[in-house]
């Protein structure tokens, strides 16, 4: 870890990313969020973390009592879902028929299911966004998403099939986000807010009753997303069981990384929001992903105050969406997958914005947050489904 104070920043910044590997952007963001009169103690930064919207993807920011919908961002509830199988036996052609059926299972990208899965969604009655995209919403539950969503198999060190899932609250979220954002906008003007609109840091109190409705509705949408994620799993589920009608499922593993919640740290209760960053409280189990051509960790937190309980979601990215199909060779990173045996989903160049050299080195990025949290099982790619 190092800590980082400029002259232009109130807080410090404590960060497990070197400083020289921080873009600009990234690091005005990191001083904006330290000049926020409400920002608690210090800012965070997981060695994942690289530029988003108004905060650093990766970023961990404490307040006290304000919340910031574009610190959790739009997709709110994203996260991570991890379960082992009792299965050893498995070959390449066998994946690809699995993935293959998964994807005919599992609509992804802008698709929506016909009919729900699920009879109803969770009291959403005094919830005004939710209210009204409620009838959408049960149509997009037990979906992908696209973006860098994946449903994968992999194995581990004693080749035992385990089944991962990445996903969100799907359009639900985001019309959370930029609702109560708008109105955080509009909010802070009239108010004279001392945190430049040009930031997109527009904050509500937690004392009004817009700030607690956008807090019930974000919860809304962890839960949804939680949901999403389980209800795919149960979709693989029954297509695994036609191909192995043995097969049983281990511990299930279903954790977020884009939220706001009240926690304590340093003697003080506050907001913690975490965007792209993964609770790393004391014991507490995590899903770190790599990219589908590398290796992924399901690891136990160390409870490391200093990160505010957090550690990376995932390796990160290297370089934005349109610069990795810029400047990626489609028919090398399609090569590298294949010479590994991985079922993969880099067939075109609009693709490569989730090629594995788009991402940053998951090893390197284990190495940095030694003091975050212990590996427990390492998985290989196997087979992914892409948005």
């Amino acid at each position: 870890m190092q800590i980082i104070q400029t002259k232009n920043m109130r807080l410090p910044l404590y960060t497990w990313l070197d400083q020289e590997d921080i873009e600009e952007s990234c690091m005005q963001q990191v001083v904006n969020l330290s000049n926020l009169p409400f920002a608690y103690h210090h800012i965070a930064l997981m060695p994942d973390a690289h530029t988003g919207y108004g905060m650093p993807i990766g970023g961990v920011l404490a307040t006290i009592g304000e919340i910031i919908p574009n610190a959790v961002g739009v997709d709110i509830g994203c996260g991570m879902m991890a379960c082992k199988t009792n299965i050893q036996n498995y070959d390449i052609h066998k994946i690809e028929q699995i993935i293959n059926s998964i994807k005919q299972s599992i609509p992804v990208g802008h698709q929506w299911r016909k009919k729900p899965l699920a009879n109803k969604l969770p009291d959403y009655s005094t919830l005004p966004v939710v209210k009204k995209h409620a009838k959408d919403a049960l149509l997009q539950l037990g979906t992908l998403g696209g973006g860098n969503h994946f449903i994968e198999l992999q194995k581990d060190k004693d080749n035992y099939l385990w089944v991962m899932v990445h996903s969100g609250s799907r359009n639900i979220g985001k019309q959370v986000a930029d609702y109560y954002n708008k109105i955080a906008v509009q909010l802070n003007k009239k108010e004279n807010s001392p945190v430049p609109k040009s930031h997109s840091l527009a904050h509500l109190s937690m004392n009004s009753s817009v700030g607690k409705t956008y807090l019930k509705e974000m919860q809304f949408c962890v839960d949804f997303a939680k949901l999403n994620r389980d209800l795919m799993f149960q979709e693989i589920q029954n297509v695994l069981v036609q191909y192995y009608p043995s097969i049983s499922f281990g511990e299930i593993i279903n954790i977020e990384h884009n939220y706001a919640r009240v926690e304590k740290h340093f003697g003080k209760t506050v907001i913690v929001h975490r965007k792209g960053a993964t609770f790393a409280g004391k014991d507490n189990l995590g899903i770190i992903p790599g990219s589908q051509g590398t290796k992924s960790f399901i690891v136990k937190g160390k409870g490391n105050e200093n990160s505010f309980d957090s550690c990376s979601h995932g390796a990160g990215r290297l370089m934005g969406r349109m610069a990795a199909k810029r400047n990626l060779n489609l028919q090398e990173e399609k090569k590298a997958l294949d010479d590994m045996g991985i079922v993969h989903s880099v067939h075109r160049t609009r693709d490569l914005d989730e090629a594995p050299s788009a991402y940053k080195d998951i090893v390197e990025v284990m190495a940095s947050q030694k003091d975050l949290v212990d590996i427990e099982v390492e998985l290989f790619p196997l087979g992914v489904v892409k948005g």
